[in-house]
């Protein structure tokens, strides 16, 4: 996990500000644009996501797949549960217990719904032999995970029991970690550049008073060493937080804010010793000898539920044209066009653009034009476009193109859509 478990506040974030203020709060615009939704029978902070939210979470998990395979990542699968041992051993136990789930008894054993992805990783990685030609050998998963949030924090998808986080581990030998950092870092940034994210500000988090830290003064001296050295070589300005570091060891946090200027963190870089030591992990080094690894924790989004929600707020449900969940609109003007539509929307699904086709049963032009305002982008049909396989192009943000072929629209959408481009049209319209 990028475990941001020192408390109830960094996973899901450190907030502040005044909620109600912002004009674009994901909770009521995830309800209005039929996103997700919550019901009491499935309880509190368990949110449920409707077709449309579904497409943006599927389309932004898929993106930073993509991401991580093009930057070596190999991928995994791990359980939402282990052994209570598992978490002893990590020192999950005796540091985050408060807020973990109570065990299962299952026979003699208890089990825990888990808080974190790490520990899994440890063992993933300790459970066959590694040379130190295979490293950094860097380990993925959009994986599962669990709070026990008290009911009065929970709200919309910032604060949720129930976690999709992409997580990341990179075990690497002690003169690699400050590449693999900065390279998780640059990918943080590319992602936010793609998803029209522009961070509050860069913060690295230490440790504070109070007993809630792994007692190793040498090990945090080392790895704050080394993830200030990483930010003073991006040469982005950042500031120190006491008090907000991993029970294991300090992290970079990269901190959004929405309109309202409540802040959270969303994106975290950490550097651990503490874990490969727990779960005695090494690494065959180039003189037959055993060596340690240590192991860099990073998340680019974050939580899936948080980094939606943010863009829902960043964006006002008008999403980039990549992940919208209607990319394009089709409005036939009357009944005579619908064979057209229906075949230009076959089209856009064999380049896997999502389209939708908006009918004359549905009212006026003008008023399916309002309805489908946050699609990127509207393709007006009408007689002479049908009878020439054009279409009438309206941008989101208020342009109108000339009639143009309709293989023509799909091909630069689809460009568009592949760069995972902000932009909504390129060249001259």
């Amino acid at each position: 996990m990028n475990d941001n478990s020192n408390d109830n506040n960094n996973e899901h974030g450190n907030e502040h500000g005044n909620e109600h203020g912002n004009r674009h709060d994901h909770r009521r615009l995830g309800r209005e644009l039929d996103l997700f939704d919550t019901d009491p029978l499935i309880g509190a902070g368990l949110p449920y996501w409707l077709p449309d939210g579904a497409t943006v979470r599927h389309t932004l998990e898929e993106y930073i797949r993509g991401e991580e395979r093009r930057a070596g990542y190999r991928h995994v699968y791990s359980p939402v549960l282990g052994k209570r041992e598992l978490y002893e051993i990590s020192g999950h136990w005796s540091h985050y217990s408060e807020d973990m789930f109570p065990p299962m008894e299952l026979g003699s054993e208890q089990v825990v719904l888990r808080p974190s992805l790490c520990p899994h990783h440890a063992v993933i990685y300790r459970s066959r032999s590694h040379s130190y030609r295979e490293l950094p050998l860097r380990m993925a998963e959009l994986g599962g995970m669990y709070r026990s949030e008290l009911s009065g924090v929970l709200g919309g998808l910032t604060r949720v029991r129930a976690i999709q986080l992409n997580d990341a581990h990179i075990f690497c030998t002690l003169d690699q970690v400050a590449d693999e950092a900065g390279a998780a870092l640059a990918m943080i940034r590319r992602a936010y550049e793609a998803l029209g994210i522009s961070p509050a500000r860069y913060r690295l988090s230490l440790p504070g008073p109070g007993g809630k830290y792994v007692a190793a003064p040498e090990l945090w001296r080392r790895s704050t060493a080394l993830l200030t050295e990483v930010l003073d070589g991006s040469g982005l300005p950042y500031e120190a937080a006491e008090g907000e570091a991993a029970f294991y060891g300090p992290k970079i946090d990269v901190q959004v804010a929405d309109g309202a200027g409540r802040e959270s963190t969303l994106s975290t870089v950490q550097v651990d010793f503490h874990q490969p030591e727990r779960f005695d992990l090494h690494y065959i080094g180039a003189d037959g000898a055993k060596h340690r690894p240590v192991m860099v924790h990073r998340s680019v989004i974050g939580s899936v539920e948080r980094a939606v929600a943010h863009l829902v707020e960043q964006h006002g449900g008008a999403f980039p044209a990549w992940l919208a969940p209607t990319q394009l609109a089709i409005l036939p003007i009357s009944d005579a066009q619908l064979p057209n539509a229906a075949a230009l929307a076959h089209r856009c699904a064999e380049r896997d653009l999502r389209a939708e086709i908006i009918g004359p049963d549905r009212g006026t032009l003008g008023a399916r034009v309002r309805e489908t305002r946050l699609a990127p982008y509207q393709a007006v049909i009408g007689p002479k476009e049908a009878a020439d396989d054009r279409v009438a192009l309206r941008l989101r943000d208020g342009r109108r193109l000339d009639p143009r072929p309709a293989e023509e629209v799909i091909d630069r959408i689809a460009s568009l859509a592949g760069a995972h481009s902000t932009e909504l049209w390129d060249g001259s319209a």
